[in-house]
Protein backbone atom coordinates (compact mmCIF):
# COMPACT_ATOMS: atom_id res chain seq x y z
CA UNK A 1 0.00 0.00 0.00
CA UNK A 2 2.85 2.39 0.89
CA UNK A 3 4.54 1.69 -2.47
CA UNK A 4 1.24 2.26 -4.26
CA UNK A 5 0.80 5.65 -2.52
CA UNK A 6 4.30 6.75 -3.59
CA UNK A 7 3.52 5.68 -7.14
CA UNK A 8 0.32 7.77 -7.15
CA UNK A 9 2.22 10.80 -5.84
CA UNK A 10 4.90 10.47 -8.52
CA UNK A 11 2.26 10.22 -11.25
CA UNK A 12 0.51 13.33 -9.97
CA UNK A 13 3.82 15.23 -9.83
CA UNK A 14 4.78 14.28 -13.38
CA UNK A 15 1.31 15.12 -14.63
CA UNK A 16 1.42 18.57 -13.03
CA UNK A 17 4.91 19.23 -14.35
CA UNK A 18 3.86 18.31 -17.89
CA UNK A 19 0.80 20.55 -17.61
CA UNK A 20 3.02 23.47 -16.58
CA UNK A 21 5.36 22.86 -19.51
CA UNK A 22 2.44 22.88 -21.92
CA UNK A 23 1.40 26.29 -20.65
CA UNK A 24 2.65 28.90 -23.17
CA UNK A 25 3.71 31.09 -20.25
CA UNK A 26 6.20 28.44 -19.14
CA UNK A 27 9.74 28.83 -20.42
CA UNK A 28 12.73 26.96 -19.09
CA UNK A 29 15.58 29.05 -20.48
CA UNK A 30 18.82 27.28 -21.22
CA UNK A 31 20.80 30.49 -21.77
CA UNK A 32 24.02 30.87 -19.80
CA UNK A 33 25.28 34.39 -19.18
CA UNK A 34 29.04 34.15 -18.79
CA UNK A 35 31.12 36.86 -17.14
CA UNK A 36 33.68 38.99 -18.99
CA UNK A 37 31.59 39.03 -22.16
CA UNK A 38 29.45 41.62 -23.90
CA UNK A 39 25.77 41.02 -23.20
CA UNK A 40 23.95 41.31 -26.52
CA UNK A 41 20.16 41.41 -26.35
CA UNK A 42 17.99 40.91 -29.42
CA UNK A 43 14.60 42.59 -29.09
CA UNK A 44 11.96 40.36 -30.66
CA UNK A 45 8.18 40.41 -31.05
CA UNK A 46 5.57 38.75 -33.22
CA UNK A 47 6.24 39.57 -36.85
CA UNK A 48 10.01 39.94 -36.48
CA UNK A 49 11.72 39.28 -39.81
CA UNK A 50 14.04 36.28 -39.91
CA UNK A 51 17.02 37.80 -41.70
CA UNK A 52 17.31 40.93 -39.57
CA UNK A 53 17.35 38.69 -36.51
CA UNK A 54 19.43 35.73 -37.62
CA UNK A 55 22.12 37.67 -39.53
CA UNK A 56 23.43 39.65 -36.53
CA UNK A 57 22.78 36.71 -34.21
CA UNK A 58 25.00 34.48 -36.37
CA UNK A 59 27.82 37.02 -36.46
CA UNK A 60 27.76 37.85 -32.77
CA UNK A 61 27.24 34.32 -31.48
CA UNK A 62 30.25 33.09 -33.44
CA UNK A 63 32.53 35.38 -31.39
CA UNK A 64 32.66 32.62 -28.76
CA UNK A 65 34.79 30.58 -31.17
CA UNK A 66 37.49 33.26 -31.50
CA UNK A 67 40.41 33.24 -29.06
CA UNK A 68 41.69 36.13 -26.94
CA UNK A 69 38.73 38.45 -27.39
CA UNK A 70 35.86 39.57 -25.20
CA UNK A 71 33.19 37.39 -26.77
CA UNK A 72 29.43 37.95 -26.69
CA UNK A 73 26.56 36.45 -24.74
CA UNK A 74 23.66 36.48 -27.20
CA UNK A 75 20.07 36.23 -25.99
CA UNK A 76 16.50 37.01 -27.03
CA UNK A 77 14.42 39.47 -25.03
CA UNK A 78 10.73 40.26 -25.48
CA UNK A 79 7.80 41.68 -23.57
CA UNK A 80 6.93 38.24 -22.20
CA UNK A 81 8.38 34.75 -22.39
CA UNK A 82 5.51 33.55 -24.55
CA UNK A 83 6.27 32.03 -27.94
CA UNK A 84 7.19 34.65 -30.55
CA UNK A 85 6.38 33.88 -34.18
CA UNK A 86 8.45 35.52 -36.89
CA UNK A 87 6.86 37.00 -40.02
CA UNK A 88 8.01 33.94 -41.94
CA UNK A 89 6.55 31.56 -39.36
CA UNK A 90 9.48 30.46 -37.20
CA UNK A 91 8.39 30.01 -33.57
CA UNK A 92 10.92 30.89 -30.88
CA UNK A 93 11.13 31.30 -27.12
CA UNK A 94 12.56 34.50 -25.60
CA UNK A 95 15.27 34.00 -23.01
CA UNK A 96 14.15 37.02 -20.98
CA UNK A 97 11.17 39.30 -20.54
CA UNK A 98 11.84 43.01 -20.14
CA UNK A 99 8.99 43.04 -17.64
CA UNK A 100 11.14 40.94 -15.33
CA UNK A 101 14.78 40.75 -14.30
CA UNK A 102 17.23 40.47 -17.19
CA UNK A 103 20.99 40.95 -17.63
CA UNK A 104 22.43 44.39 -18.23
CA UNK A 105 22.51 44.91 -21.99
CA UNK A 106 25.78 46.18 -23.45
CA UNK A 107 24.64 45.91 -27.08
CA UNK A 108 20.99 46.01 -28.09
CA UNK A 109 19.97 44.71 -31.51
CA UNK A 110 16.60 45.80 -32.88
CA UNK A 111 15.65 43.69 -35.90
CA UNK A 112 12.82 44.85 -38.12
CA UNK A 113 9.29 43.60 -37.48
CA UNK A 114 6.04 43.61 -39.42
CA UNK A 115 4.44 46.43 -37.43
CA UNK A 116 7.40 48.73 -36.81
CA UNK A 117 5.76 51.38 -39.00
CA UNK A 118 2.41 51.32 -37.22
CA UNK A 119 1.13 49.59 -34.06
CA UNK A 120 4.54 48.83 -32.53
CA UNK A 121 5.18 52.56 -32.40
CA UNK A 122 2.26 52.86 -29.98
CA UNK A 123 3.69 50.26 -27.59
CA UNK A 124 4.62 52.53 -24.70
CA UNK A 125 6.09 49.68 -22.66
CA UNK A 126 8.49 48.70 -25.45
CA UNK A 127 9.45 52.33 -26.06
CA UNK A 128 10.19 52.73 -22.35
CA UNK A 129 12.40 49.63 -22.48
CA UNK A 130 14.38 51.14 -25.36
CA UNK A 131 14.82 54.41 -23.50
CA UNK A 132 15.94 52.62 -20.35
CA UNK A 133 18.42 50.42 -22.24
CA UNK A 134 19.83 53.43 -24.06
CA UNK A 135 21.10 54.85 -20.78
CA UNK A 136 23.55 51.99 -20.20
CA UNK A 137 24.17 50.26 -23.53
CA UNK A 138 27.46 50.82 -25.32
CA UNK A 139 25.88 50.27 -28.74
CA UNK A 140 22.36 50.14 -30.08
CA UNK A 141 21.87 48.74 -33.56
CA UNK A 142 18.83 48.50 -35.79
CA UNK A 143 18.21 46.70 -39.05
CA UNK A 144 15.70 47.69 -41.72
CA UNK A 145 12.62 49.28 -40.10
CA UNK A 146 14.00 48.80 -36.60
CA UNK A 147 15.15 52.40 -36.98
CA UNK A 148 11.51 53.51 -36.76
CA UNK A 149 11.14 52.31 -33.17
CA UNK A 150 14.49 53.83 -32.20
CA UNK A 151 13.35 57.12 -33.70
CA UNK A 152 9.99 56.90 -31.92
CA UNK A 153 11.84 56.43 -28.62
CA UNK A 154 13.82 59.60 -29.35
CA UNK A 155 17.14 57.77 -29.48
CA UNK A 156 18.08 59.10 -32.92
CA UNK A 157 17.12 62.75 -32.40
CA UNK A 158 20.75 63.85 -32.45
CA UNK A 159 22.14 61.07 -34.64
CA UNK A 160 22.41 60.48 -38.36
CA UNK A 161 20.57 57.31 -39.38
CA UNK A 162 19.18 55.20 -42.20
CA UNK A 163 16.61 52.46 -42.73
CA UNK A 164 15.19 50.08 -45.35
CA UNK A 165 15.72 51.75 -48.76
CA UNK A 166 12.09 51.68 -49.90
CA UNK A 167 10.96 53.11 -46.55
CA UNK A 168 13.31 56.10 -46.53
CA UNK A 169 10.57 58.48 -47.66
CA UNK A 170 8.16 57.21 -44.98
CA UNK A 171 10.94 57.54 -42.42
CA UNK A 172 11.63 61.15 -43.37
CA UNK A 173 7.94 62.02 -43.40
CA UNK A 174 7.24 60.39 -40.03
CA UNK A 175 10.35 61.89 -38.39
CA UNK A 176 11.07 65.12 -40.32
CA UNK A 177 13.50 66.35 -37.66
CA UNK A 178 15.94 63.47 -38.21
CA UNK A 179 19.15 63.62 -40.25
CA UNK A 180 18.63 60.71 -42.66
CA UNK A 181 21.02 59.21 -45.18
CA UNK A 182 20.25 56.93 -48.08
CA UNK A 183 22.42 55.20 -50.72
CA UNK A 184 24.38 53.46 -47.97
CA UNK A 185 24.21 50.09 -46.24
CA UNK A 186 24.52 51.45 -42.73
CA UNK A 187 25.28 54.54 -40.69
CA UNK A 188 27.43 54.66 -37.56
CA UNK A 189 26.93 57.73 -35.41
CA UNK A 190 28.17 57.54 -31.83
CA UNK A 191 26.63 54.51 -30.13
CA UNK A 192 24.03 54.01 -32.87
CA UNK A 193 24.37 51.82 -35.94
CA UNK A 194 21.35 51.76 -38.23
CA UNK A 195 21.33 49.54 -41.30
CA UNK A 196 19.32 49.03 -44.48
CA UNK A 197 18.58 45.52 -43.29
CA UNK A 198 17.92 42.40 -45.33
CA UNK A 199 21.01 40.38 -46.17
CA UNK A 200 23.06 43.53 -45.58
CA UNK A 201 22.40 43.05 -41.87
CA UNK A 202 25.44 40.75 -42.04
CA UNK A 203 27.66 43.64 -43.15
CA UNK A 204 26.41 46.00 -40.47
CA UNK A 205 27.04 43.34 -37.82
CA UNK A 206 30.50 42.51 -39.15
CA UNK A 207 31.26 46.22 -39.04
CA UNK A 208 30.55 46.34 -35.31
CA UNK A 209 32.84 43.35 -34.74
CA UNK A 210 35.57 45.20 -36.64
CA UNK A 211 35.02 48.24 -34.41
CA UNK A 212 35.27 46.07 -31.28
CA UNK A 213 37.88 43.50 -32.30
CA UNK A 214 39.71 44.79 -35.36
CA UNK A 215 39.74 43.74 -39.04
CA UNK A 216 41.41 40.34 -38.55
CA UNK A 217 38.72 39.02 -36.22
CA UNK A 218 35.97 40.48 -38.40
CA UNK A 219 37.46 38.77 -41.45
CA UNK A 220 37.66 35.44 -39.64
CA UNK A 221 34.04 35.73 -38.55
CA UNK A 222 33.04 36.53 -42.13
CA UNK A 223 35.04 33.63 -43.51
CA UNK A 224 33.35 31.25 -41.10
CA UNK A 225 30.01 32.23 -42.66
CA UNK A 226 31.38 32.31 -46.24
CA UNK A 227 31.00 36.09 -46.51
CA UNK A 228 33.38 38.29 -48.49
CA UNK A 229 34.35 41.08 -46.10
CA UNK A 230 36.32 44.19 -47.01
CA UNK A 231 35.18 47.33 -45.19
CA UNK A 232 36.88 49.55 -47.78
CA UNK A 233 34.37 48.31 -50.36
CA UNK A 234 31.27 48.87 -48.23
CA UNK A 235 29.15 52.00 -48.82
CA UNK A 236 28.57 53.22 -45.28
CA UNK A 237 28.56 56.47 -43.35
CA UNK A 238 30.63 57.09 -40.25
CA UNK A 239 29.99 60.28 -38.28
CA UNK A 240 33.00 61.45 -36.33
Amino acid sequence: MKYFSYLIMICIFLSCKEEVKQNPQYVESAIEIKEDRYNVGFLIMDGVYNTELTAPFDIFQHTIFRDSIKAMNTFLIAKTKDVVTSFEGIRMLPDFSYREDYPQIDILVVPSAEHHLDTDLDDEEMIAFLQKTDKEAQYITSHCDGAFVLAKAGLLDKAVSTTFPSDIDKYKKMFPHLNVRDSCLFVHDGKYITSAGGAKSFEASLYLTEVLYGPKIASRLAKGLVIEWDLSKIPYVFIE
